[in-house]
């Protein structure tokens, strides 16, 4: 049975969102080329990032009150300062095929281990006064009115950074993606989940599963 996300009413976002499991724990497989050709500066990608597509990620980030600025920036932007200075992070298949997409489409992206996800999930701006571990160190941020993926543990996803309790690691077999969308980029939206889809969906063994979305 597929995974059911509850989504509250929002004024601009826009989510899509799939399943992919593995057929080898996410430790044994390799990224492959057809990902990795996407870290290069140079790359042709099927989305381009423009200033655009950043100023209405941040404009959804701000709906719930969130300040996306400094270390709250979105993941998006993370990944091509990162990629600027030569050092665009290598993690697992499932994590590069997440940041290949997003650095490509300007959309924050999160990517969760389904397996550490606890009860009923939803999406929704986070309350006042809540704060989640996003390292394994326990550095914390504050999400204070930032639009979150919840399961009955708090924030797992965000546009920002994820929640370390359920990020992917050695083991994960299945993960749940999440685009972080706006209505305020047309089509956008469709095209980096279709895309991101396809990348993982080329992985040796892997199989993709609808998400259901309800509101919530």
């Amino acid at each position: 049975m597929g995974l059911t996300v509850a989504v509250a009413a929002h004024s601009v976002l826009e989510v899509g969102a799939f399943v992919t499991r593995f057929a080898q724990p996410l430790g044994e497989l390799a990224t492959t080329s057809e990902i990795t050709r996407y870290f290069e500066p140079e790359a042709r990608a099927p989305l381009v990032p423009s200033d655009t597509v950043r100023a209405e990620v941040r404009q959804l980030l701000r709906v719930g009150g969130f300040k996306p600025a400094g270390r709250s920036k979105p993941a998006s932007e993370y990944l091509h300062a990162i990629l600027a200075e030569g050092q665009f992070p290598r993690i697992n298949v499932a994590v590069d095929a997440c940041n290949a997409v997003s650095l490509h489409s300007g959309l924050p992206i999160s990517v969760v281990d389904v397996d550490r996800l606890d009860g009923a999930l939803a999406i929704a701006i986070a309350a006042i006064n809540t704060s989640y571990a996003f390292n394994p160190s326990g550095q914390m941020i504050d999400a204070s009115g930032l639009v979150c993926l919840h399961d009955a543990c708090g924030p797992s996803g965000t546009p920002v950074k994820d929640a370390q309790r359920t990020k992917t690691h050695d083991a994960t077999r299945a993960t749940l993606s999440i685009v972080w969308g706006t209505k305020s980029l047309p089509g956008r939206t469709a095209k980096a989940t279709a895309w991101y889809r396809e990348l993982v969906g080329a992985i040796a063994g892997a199989t993709i599963e609808h998400v259901e979305l309800v509101a919530g």
